[in-house]
Formats: C-alpha cells, sequence, structure tokens
C-alpha cells in the first residue's frame, strides 16, 4: 500500500451508534473527529439493511471526501461501490480478499479483520492491503472473540504476518504508544471517541499521541 494511505490508516474511527452520548447524532460526531484530523472512517453498522445504509455511506463519502479522509464499508462491498467508498473492510464470514479484489478492481482497499498471525498470512496471500489484529485489550465490543490477545501477540502478528498491521479493541490515548511501539502501523477504535461527549477533543488527544509515539 502506497505511504499517503497507510499514513490516513494510523487512526482508523470504526463508527459504532450504540456508543454514542444521548443526543449526538452519528454524522456531527464523525465530523468534529474529522474536523480534529481523523483521516479514515469504517462504517460498520452492522444492524442496518442496505437500504438504509447506502444513503448513510452517501453521506459519509461526501463527508469523508470533503476532507480527503479515507472511507471503508464493513462486509458490504455491493454499497461501498455504490457509495463510491475507498475501499471495504472484511471479517472472518465476508467473502474472501480475492473474491472480492476482482469485484472491486485493483485500486480499493481491502481490510481484513485478524486475530492471529496464521490469519494475517492468509490475508496476505489473498491479496489484503491491510489488517487490523485484536482484540488486544479488553473491550466489550470485541468481547466474543475470546481473550484480549497482548501487546506479546501483537508484536508477533507485526513482525511475521507481512502486512501493515492496525491494533484495535480497548485501545485508548494512554495505550497508543504501547502498541505503535510493538509495531502496529496505527490504532482502529470506537468507543475512545465516539462515547466522548467532546468527539474533536477525543480525537486530537490521540492523534497527537500517535505523532509523539513515532519519534
Amino acid at each position: 500500500m502506497e505511504r499517503d494511505r497507510l499514513n490516513r490508516l494510523s487512526l482508523y474511527l470504526v463508527t459504532g451508534r450504540e456508543y454514542l452520548p444521548g443526543g449526538t447524532g452519528l454524522v456531527d460526531a464523525l465530523e468534529r473527529a474529522l474536523e480534529a484530523g481523523v483521516r479514515a472512517v469504517q462504517l460498520r453498522e452492522k444492524d442496518l439493511p442496505a437500504r438504509d445504509l447506502y444513503p448513510l455511506a452517501l453521506e459519509l463519502r461526501r463527508l469523508t471526501s470533503r476532507f480527503g479522509a479515507l472511507l471503508l464499508v464493513n462486509d458490504r462491498i455491493d454499497v461501498a461501490m455504490a457509495a463510491g467508498a475507498d475501499g471495504v473492510h472484511l471479517a472472518g464470514h465476508s467473502l474472501p480478499p480475492g473474491p472480492a479484489r476482482a469485484i472491486l478492481g485493483k485500486d480499493k482497499l481491502i481490510g481484513v479483520s485478524t486475530h492471529h498471525v496464521e490469519e494475517i498470512v492468509r490475508a496476505r496471500e489473498q491479496g489484503a492491503d491491510f489488517v487490523t489484529f485484536g482484540p488486544v485489550y479488553h473491550t466489550p465490543s470485541k468481547a466474543r472473540y475470546g481473550r484480549p490477545r497482548g501487546t506479546d501477540a501483537l508484536k508477533e502478528a507485526c513482525k511475521e504476518g507481512g502486512l501493515p498491521v492496525i491494533a484495535i479493541g480497548g485501545i485508548n490515548d494512554r495505550r497508543v504508544k504501547e502498541v505503535l511501539s510493538a509495531g502496529a502501523s496505527g490504532i482502529g477504535l470506537i468507543s475512545a471517541i465516539l462515547a466522548s461527549r467532546d468527539p474533536g477533543a477525543a480525537a486530537r488527544r490521540l492523534l497527537h499521541q500517535c505523532r509523539a509515539s513515532r519519534f
């Protein structure tokens, strides 16, 4: 993956309407995070049918384009293509990266959720551009994937997997340095920004930690 798109993935904001404080809308929260400097968003509203997800994807495409940010759609290749998104994020139950690439074309981004090094290697062999790896720490949104993997497993994933790794699961501004020091190319998160009463301020703190941890 070219350096510019990888840099924009250094903070990968995944959507989750259920984490928003009362009275906060998803689009408004994302706009404030983008204003603060977030440059990659994954639309991951699994409960929405395509007829509802598509107009939301269009709205987020317009919003992310305004800020020069990437937009990926979780699982739904059809919605991603129809909305002009930059790519898709695939899970274990999704279409594999190879067939997805055949549909999307060579210029779209394909991310894959992984929990073990073997899954990263398989994603690389099938043509993925990057992976998320986790949960690194405990988080309710990833509890069904088992015990937290921890930073030692993250180090192995970054060293052996052969793809850029976005660490995900329980990451907040106090843990950014630890996961980036383990070799992660970026951090993925939901609640650390979207559950905040001030998503812009939360995003700025996280981005500051990302920059500080690079030096």
